[in-house]
């Protein structure tokens, strides 16, 4: 069969994925009727979630913007799957049981939306982007950008990824003394050139300073808005929001700049870009706006740099403190490669990398926690959950979850065995999320995140310099709390 209709082929199977059961989940209206909700069948009685102990009229509220990951993980030891925390005038619901979480994202997420204080906020200026739109727009926006995340297109940027990572660590062993860096920070400026080679064909590594502290900017503006006791109005000026409104007209201007040349170009790089400008609506034909597209590649460059980032940052900090995983991980890597860069052909025998990722995913989620907000009343686990109610599902809590991991705090890339994997319910673990709202590029980050490790772990060690205590700082994003400072040295790969 001809490439061009093999591809063909492949996205119209990838358009197909947005069925009228998605639509249903989405919270779009049904084509054919207007069915009622229905509540989930349960022969358990019902019962109010339990509510965390308070003794502050604020409730929970301090100790919750203090330490969330604490305050949820508290409340799951001492009260179990599903526990009511009062935040003030808010009331949050936890829910951390696997079959939950799945019912919740998958089974009747068409009784929960994103209208929660955190989406809002993310709104304000990811737009009408994929993470934070819903309804008929959120799914023509899928269907349009579905085939541009295939897994036969985005293997495609595996060179664009082992190079970027390679000329990362030229630069680190360069120099005639050892490099300290801050890996983290690294980590970012990598994940930004690959965001902009893979999906713009464009190098923006010397916008990274200038992205990179927009997007600081952003994230910390949300997160300041997330805990307020009572939300200033919109309009009231102050110098946090000043300095919010400049850091989004330089991601404007630097995203927009890229899309009109692109327009005015006559070339048309085989990039996601091109393919979300390329796509058409099966429906009504339309393509992106330059708006939906600024949308779109803001969603990626949160989705895409600011996550993957942190998973590789929290690897090397993990694989450092435990010497006997590094070791393996690196005998894997010389076995495999035998001293040459890896390509995507070498995924399938890198599986060891594999687990190693999808362990530090699983201890230190970037995205801890996803919330959503009731629309009608449903129960959970036996518990109400009355309309209105902030249900929040945290990848953190639930992959510490004992009944489906042992010895849950320990590093133990093995329990990504297929065996093992086959032995726990699908949401036990769930760092891209699930259901119909799953990250699309799930794979085009697992893909990156196995090459970079691979590249560099093939050509230097890095090392958490002694006495460098390294703590949870969780926002929108789950970042360290100090910078993770690391001593690079150079590794010849051992004979295989």
């Amino acid at each position: 069969m001809p490439r061009s209709a093999i591809a063909r082929r492949g996205e119209e199977a990838h358009r197909a994925l947005v069925t009228e059961e998605q639509r249903r989940q989405a919270g779009c209206p049904a084509r054919d009727s207007g069915r009622a909700f229905q509540r989930r069948d349960t022969s358990q009685p019902v019962r109010s979630a339990p509510t965390y102990p308070a003794s502050s009229p604020l409730g929970s509220l301090t100790r919750f913007r203090r330490d969330p990951l604490d305050l949820l993980m508290s409340g799951f030891r001492e009260l179990g799957d599903v526990v009511h925390f009062r935040l003030f005038t808010r009331d949050l619901v936890l829910v951390a049981h696997p079959n939950d979480v799945r019912w919740v994202l998958q089974e009747h997420t068409s009784n929960y939306n994103k209208r929660t204080r955190g989406f809002e906020v993310l709104r304000a200026f990811l737009r009408q982007g994929l993470l934070t739109s819903e309804g008929d727009h959120w799914l023509r926006q899928r269907r349009i950008a579905q085939p541009a995340f295939h897994r036969t297109r985005i293997a495609g940027f595996g060179d664009a990824m082992t190079q970027a990572a390679g000329e990362l660590v030229d630069r680190w062993l360069c120099g005639s003394a050892p490099a300290v860096v801050d890996v983290t920070a690294e980590m970012m400026r990598l994940t930004l050139r690959i965001v902009g080679e893979a999906l713009l064909s464009t190098d923006v590594s010397h916008e990274a300073d200038r992205v990179g502290q927009a997007l600081n900017i952003t994230l910390r503006r949300a997160n300041a808005a997330i805990y307020q006791i009572v939300p200033l109005p919109g309009w009231w000026p102050t110098p946090a929001r000043r300095r919010l409104r400049a850091a989004m007209r330089t991601l404007d201007d630097v995203i927009f700049e890229i899309i009109a040349e692109r327009r005015a170009s006559d070339s048309e790089p085989d990039d996601l870009l091109s393919m979300l400008m390329r796509a058409r609506d099966e429906d009504t034909g339309e393509g992106m706006s330059d708006a939906q597209l600024r949308d779109e590649v803001m969603t990626v460059f949160l989705a895409g740099q600011e996550t993957t980032a942190l998973a590789l940052g929290w690897t090397w900090y993990l694989l450092s403190r435990h010497a006997a995983v590094r070791q393996r991980l690196q005998t894997e890597i010389d076995t495999v490669l035998g001293g040459r860069t890896p390509t995507v052909a070498d995924l399938p025998r890198l599986g060891y990398v594999e687990r190693v990722v999808k362990e530090s995913m699983r201890l230190y989620p970037p995205a801890w926690v996803i919330s959503r907000c009731a629309i009608e009343d449903d129960i959970i686990g036996g518990c109400r959950i009355p309309a209105g109610s902030i249900v929040l599902l945290s990848p953190y809590v639930t992959h510490r979850h004992p009944r489906f991991w042992a010895n849950p705090e320990d590093f133990d890339p093995d329990r990504f065995e297929t065996s093992r994997q086959a032995e726990r319910p699908p949401f036990a673990y769930f760092p891209f999320g699930g259901g119909p709202r799953q990250c699309i590029g799930n794979s085009f980050a697992m893909m990156e995140l196995v090459l970079v490790v691979t590249t560099i772990a093939q050509r230097c060690r890095l090392d958490l310099l002694p006495g460098e205590p390294v703590g949870t700082s969780p926002s929108i994003t789950l970042r360290a709390a100090t910078p993770i400072t690391m001593h690079v040295s150079p590794r010849a790969p051992a004979p295989v």
